[in-house]
């Protein structure tokens, strides 16, 4: 009897309080029409407000996950037929943009990333692949550099240079018929040699992986050429930039900047990072550190962006300083890899699929021009890597699946494409072409590998080596 007093008491005690607070508020609104508010003032302001950029944020989020979805699909099918998952990614991105979907429905296309949603996304591709170099870095072995010294430079830099001259060499070809005046044929020519230069050395250590090769002695040279490759190739473009962007006048004190900041990093910085990574022990990471390590992470790649490069270069140096086998560095690979992989990189797929335009290679010329790109930079970049792996002792076979291994581009290639359309050095025609190599370089690597290597060159499974141990002795 008690118990039901009381909750009719606190249901009386409820009614009253929205009932007065109903009233208060009608007073307080009759108060408040009677006054009288200044005449509106820079409306025009408020167009990027958060209210009016709601649709914005709507489609960069459905945007996302339509490539994810899309993405995984596609490449879970390459990867039935031998091909690394992040081709299917590229693809999903470039049939979601003006290439495929443009041209069967427009309207779908502008519903799921509108022009002007275009920024937003590039913002989040731009964070992404930032990250991602960071995380390249991080796992960058530079003792397997060390031990290998001459060899790999012998090959990286064959590798290099073949493909950079023959890529000089075809923007003869190139620039008269796709470029514009208002692009100096010197940056031009550099930028076209760089881009046939390229192997994508994540994709690399993934087909390795893949395939149980990454512990052979060819898998370990293919991955420390990869390495030092790229770290050459990164320097070429770091000094195109320099040319591009300070009209070839200030393109050396940019470069001597440049020079000068890897050389501080590894001198002055990686020794305070070491210092800094003592004071972990065992398998516990402060919070605090994981905070010094992305702080110096933007640090770096405000610096290199102040220079004059990009702040990619900035983020894969901050990676390379952090030791590989680290605990930091193995935890931020770890919490990091995943989450950039998948939602933040096909950011960076839809951007570029949005600005592939496949359409724009056209008729015959176009596509034997394309078909030339192609051929071009695997002789320079196959030829020049198995030639000079010939020449430091390595078989024929061995060689040339050292070379095809060199020939993968993939994401690389593409981060650097979208450098030079930001310059505005290439046309998109050219995009187009340079991004269709670097689909077939990639693609023709996993199949050529598997008819050059034989099985037994592959490192034996757990299995494999469990059942070696216990068989009898012959």
């Amino acid at each position: 009897m008690a118990d039901e007093q009381g909750h009719s008491r606190l249901t009386i005690l409820y009614g009253v309080m929205i009932a007065l607070t109903i009233a208060a508020f009608m007073y307080i609104r009759s108060v408040g029409e009677t006054l009288a508010a200044p005449a509106p003032v820079g409306l025009e302001a408020l167009a990027d407000s958060p209210a009016k950029n709601a649709h914005l944020i709507f489609h960069v989020l459905l945007a996302l996950a339509v490539v994810i979805v899309v993405g995984r699909g596609l490449g879970r099918i390459f990867s039935l037929i031998n091909q690394p998952p992040v081709i299917g990614e590229v693809v999903a991105g470039i049939l979601l943009g003006p290439s495929l979907l443009g041209r069967i429905s427009p309207e779908t296309m502008n519903f799921i990333l509108p022009k002007e949603a275009a920024p937003h996304l590039g913002v989040i591709a731009q964070i992404g692949v930032i990250l991602y170099m960071f995380v390249v870095g991080l796992e960058l072995n530079a003792e397997m550099l060390r031990n290998r010294v001459r060899t790999t430079i012998a090959i990286s830099h064959a590798s290099i240079i073949a493909p950079f001259l023959l890529g000089s060499l075809l923007a003869l070809l190139l620039y008269p018929r796709y470029s514009s005046s208002d692009v100096p044929f010197t940056s031009f020519a550099l930028f076209i040699g760089v881009a046939m230069s390229i192997t994508a050395f994540p994709v690399l250590a993934r087909i390795l992986t893949d395939r149980r090769m990454s512990k052979t002695p060819l898998g370990a040279m293919a991955l420390v050429c990869a390495a030092t490759d790229d770290v050459t190739a990164w320097c070429l473009l770091a000094f195109v930039v320099g040319v591009v962007q300070a009209k070839i006048g200030g393109a050396l004190e940019t470069c001597a900047m440049a020079v000068a900041y890897v050389v501080f990093m590894f001198v002055a910085i990686r020794p305070l990072v070491l210092k800094l990574l003592a004071k972990e022990k065992g398998a516990s990471r402060s919070t605090k550190t994981i905070a010094y390590v992305l702080l110096g992470l933007l640090l770096s790649s405000l610096t290199t962006e102040a220079i004059g490069i990009h702040a990619i270069f900035g983020a894969f140096v901050f990676g390379a300083v952090i030791p590989h086998d680290s605990i930091v560095a193995r935890d931020m690979t770890h919490k990091l890899e995943d989450f950039v992989c998948i939602l933040l990189l096909p950011a960076f797929f839809a951007l570029t699929g949005m600005r592939t335009q496949i359409g724009l290679v056209a008729g015959t010329e176009h596509w034997l021009m394309c078909g030339l790109i192609v051929l071009v930079a695997t002789a320079g970049k196959f030829g020049g890597s198995t030639l000079a792996a010939r020449m430091t002792g390595q078989s024929w076979r061995e060689a040339a699946a050292l070379g095809t291994l060199m020939n993968t581009r993939g994401l690389m290639e593409l981060i650097v494409l979208n450098i030079g359309l930001d310059l505005r050095v290439i046309s998109p025609t050219i995009f187009a072409m340079l991004v269709i190599m670097a689909l077939v370089t990639t693609a023709m690597t996993a199949p050529v590998v598997d008819m050059l290597v034989p099985q037994n060159v592959a490192e034996p499974t757990s299995a494999d080596a469990v059942n070696a141990k216990t068989a009898p002795a012959a």
